[in-house]
């Protein structure tokens, strides 16, 4: 599974905690913000924090976050296997 990372849009600092099948938990500016889905690439989901059922309503800042999530390529970790060896 992917680990976790940050992100920011503008000047907000949103952290990423992927859950598996397109799910994710972020974070912004530190505190529990929203539980999100992918749809499509351009389209994501906000989940309901208490059931979990997607809320079907275009919301901009989520989908800004997926965007940034899908253009997101983890760093390279060279030096963390050199250290091991």
């Amino acid at each position: 599974m992917q680990e976790p990372f940050d992100i920011q849009i503008g000047d907000i600092d949103y952290a990423i905690f992927p859950e598996g099948n397109d799910t994710y938990v972020i974070y912004k500016n530190g505190k529990e913000y929203a539980h999100i889905q992918k749809d499509t690439d351009l389209q994501w989901l906000r989940l309901d924090l208490e059931t979990a059922i997607p809320v079907f309503e275009t919301d901009e800042e989520i989908n800004s976050i997926g965007r940034e999530i899908m253009a997101y390529v983890p760093e390279d970790n060279e030096e963390e296997d050199e250290d091991l060896d």
